[in-house]
């Protein structure tokens, strides 16, 4: 929730995604064309600062030392933006000249350690340029969106690039402030005129993304915000709220159920003249120092908790008990749970006659009994739907896992191209293939499992109104469909021979589907120039793990490769091959770091928040079961001591332990069973919806709820019949001597 909150110009500042229509569905992206900054801050009264940057990752190098940092390339607006407050420097000399570099101070004690004032200090870059560093500013928090480790003028990227100064070349991320008074509807009314003004292209237009939902409002759906983030946020405050109340229930029933132990007590107080509400207000404060020592032993154990949950969830979070803000959160908490938990007993226990009471007359109220049992079906229906959705959330994630990607990600690891990679790739290539670890290796422009490059306005044969379809591009070396498990599902792969093939391209099927009926080989293809297709690979799933990926298209060069992938033998241990590769790195690029990243790992990282969903839905449902059974313990307790005399008189006449255990065991049996019927149709309900977010699904199957069902009426009969045994093996001379 607090995301971006170290940006000050919370109320000003805005996102510009855009919106692109293809086969007449609107689809959000993330980028703009590079002229649209500069254009909006013109041509737009109410934006009075706009910057355009894009990410990439620099090599710096200071003596021996050596780091790669990511970082952005910017305008000088940002500074203000953002409000970036600088320890060395200022905003408006950060970007004097074209070779300026501005870092971060983490950035600049890695390089140069602390207390060394680095302005005006040369840095190498990328081990073929020198930039001047301008500036230094503080570090930014781990909660922003949109992160960076240093900051360099946008022109010094767009040097010699005509592509990023037109429209039509979506690549910039741009950021805009308003002025305090501008009104948003009318300002976003103007941003969506302005790239069809300028290009002639009705089917793309920008739109304002506040700051205050880059976070947690960043899902688009039909070119519309349909939510994101928040979604758990909410559904996680739902649960902590549900798991509360189902302590507090426990409270109210066990109040409720000793209710004849009090009944003498509420007695004598009125004979002795208390009054109805004083009994009232003794039984809510009784509630309220419960629910204190509750709170004060709960912060204790968040002390030692927390840095564990932490792990859990990859977050840095804190109590914060310094925080006003947080401590009055957790009284006004403590204050409800005491009156929610307290209120109903506080009324029902100062109800009693006195007269009654103290003619020993038994206390009896069938409506009390009847909430009992109500809030323990309450209890169990949230428990049952908790380990429902527990098996289903699991089920989701493994399904998507398991599905066909289309590619091996085993034994792949993927390195990220820089300094002479690409020129030396046939030497590095020789002399991992001479260690007898590698299968094979390949260059590519973006990663296997991400969206990459894409456009439309192609043509080609067979198809028809082709230039509203989006095509994503591949360039490739000829050896990329082997090293990553690809299938050739018609015709050839690419020749190794890269000037045979120049005009040759290979498609995915999905492609070949488009080029309509017969094959697609010897079809062509016309993106400024013509290609002949000579391979259809077996369409890969790449970008929505949950959804289908786009055609694709693969030309066959590799000059301006981001990515290299090595396919390594199988069973051979990964610190070995790592050994080797990093070898022939050092010795063929050695002025850079040996970086990689498998790409199984990067294939689970996907799904990561569905995983920390999963493992938090378990933790959920063992406390909610835990407080459950916590209660319908202390209750089977109660029952067991209250027909302790009844259960000694059936046994004298001859019952068993067995039959002494069912006695106990149905009525609360009975209740569990009315807590599945409620619990299989809602939980079927949140699960079916939830399920809907996702276009590659489960089916929900009955067994699930029939597994649910028996851990319930298991755990719940191994909770009673700990006391039902208990009571049913006690001597039944010491229960009936009294009479």
């Amino acid at each position: 929730m607090s995301f971006n909150d170290s940006f000050e110009k919370q109320d000003q500042v805005y996102y510009v995604p855009t919106n692109q229509v293809y086969e007449g569905v609107w689809r959000t992206f993330y980028s703009t064309p590079g002229p649209l900054a500069k254009d909006l801050k013109d041509e737009i009264p109410e934006i009075i600062r706009s910057t355009r940057t894009t990410s990439e990752n620099l090599l710096f190098t200071v003596n021996e030392k050596a780091i790669n940092r990511r970082g952005r390339f910017a305008d000088v607006d940002i500074f203000d933006i953002f409000s970036l407050s600088f320890i060395e420097g200022n905003a408006k000399d950060a970007f004097i000249n074209p070779e300026a570099i501005v870092l971060t101070q983490e950035t600049a004690i890695q390089l140069y350690g602390t207390g060394t004032k680095v302005v005006g200090k040369t840095l190498r870059v990328n081990n073929d340029t020198n930039y001047l560093i301008t500036g230094v500013i503080e570090n930014l928090p781990e909660n922003v969106s949109f992160d960076f480790d240093w900051l360099a003028p946008f022109e010094t990227f767009s040097k010699g690039k005509e592509w990023t100064r037109v429209y039509g070349n979506n690549f910039a991320d741009t950021f805009v402030e308003l002025s305090p008074e501008a009104n948003f509807e009318v300002v976003d009314a103007k941003i969506r005129k302005v790239i069809e003004q300028k290009s002639e292209n009705v089917d793309t237009y920008a739109f304002l993304h506040t700051i205050k939902d880059w976070h947690l409002r960043s899902n688009f759906e039909g070119g519309k915000k349909v939510g994101g983030r928040i979604t758990y946020v909410r559904l996680f405050s739902i649960i902590a709220l549900i798991i509360l109340l189902i302590a507090c229930i426990n409270f109210m029933n066990l109040s409720t159920a000793r209710s004849e132990k009090r009944a003498n007590e509420v007695g004598v107080r009125k004979a002795m003249g208390s009054g109805r509400k004083r009994l009232i207000i003794q039984f809510i404060a009784e509630s309220l120092i419960m629910a204190t020592l509750a709170t004060l032993i709960s912060v204790f154990l968040l002390l030692i908790l927390v840095p564990q949950f932490n792990i859990l969830i990859e977050k840095n979070l804190t109590l914060g008990l310094t925080d006003p803000l947080h401590i009055g959160t957790l009284l006004l908490i403590t204050l409800l749970c005491g009156l929610l938990a307290g209120i109903y007993p506080a009324f029902y226990l100062s109800s009693f006659k006195p007269v009654d009471v103290l003619k020993g007359i038994k206390v009896t109220n069938n409506s009390a009994s009847l909430i009992r049992k109500g809030l323990v079906i309450s209890q169990f229906t949230v428990s049952i739907v908790f380990i429902i959705s527990t098996i289903l959330v699991y089920q989701q994630v493994q399904h998507v896992k398991n599905r066909n990607l289309g590619f091996e990600k085993d034994n792949l690891i993927q390195l990220p191209v820089n300094g002479s990679m690409i020129e030396k790739f046939n030497p590095i290539r020789q002399d991992l293939l001479a260690t007898g670890m590698i299968d094979h290796m390949a260059l590519t422009n973006a990663e296997t499992l991400s969206g990459g490059n894409n456009g439309s306005g192609l043509t080609w044969q067979g198809g028809t109104n082709t230039e509203e379809v989006l095509i994503s591009f591949r360039y490739i070396s000829s050896d990329f469909i082997k090293t990553t498990g690809m299938r050739i599902t018609e015709g050839r792969d690419f020749s190794t021979n890269i000037a045979k093939d120049s005009s040759n391209v290979l498609i995915t099927e999905s492609f070949a589907k488009l080029m309509g009926t017969g094959s697609a080989i010897g079809k062509t293809i016309t993106r400024d120039d013509t290609y002949t297709v000579v391979g259809v690979v077996k369409d890969y799933l790449y970008g929505d793990m949950y959804g289908t990926s786009d055609p694709v298209l693969f030309f066959n060069h590799y000059n301006h490769a981001r990515f290299m992938y090595i396919k390594t033998k199988p069973g051979i241990a990964a610190n070995d091959v790592l050994s080797k590769i990093e070898s022939v790195m050092k010795k063929n690029n050695p002025a850079f770091p040996f970086e990689y990243e498998f790409v199984d790992d990067a294939f689970d990282q996907k799904f990561k928040s569905e995983m920390l969903v999963g493992k938090l839905s378990k933790l959920f449902a063992i406390l909610a079961i835990l407080i459950s059974c916590l209660g319908l313990f202390g209750l089977a307790a109660y029952t067991a001591e209250q027909r302790s005399k009844e259960i000694g008189v059936r046994k004298v006449l001859g019952a068993s332990v067995t039959g002494v255990v069912t006695l106990l065991s149905k009525d609360f049996l009975k209740l569990i069973l009315i807590a599945i019927a409620i619990a299989v149709p809602l939980a079927w309900l949140a699960m079916s919806n939830w399920l809907q977010g996702y276009a590659y699904r489960i089916e929900i199957n009955w067994w699930v709820f029939l597994i649910a069902g028996f851990v319930a009426v298991g755990i719940a009969l191994l909770t009673v019949s700990f006391q039902a045994i208990k009571v049913a093996l006690a001597n039944p001379i010491k229960s009936l001597r009294t009479e």
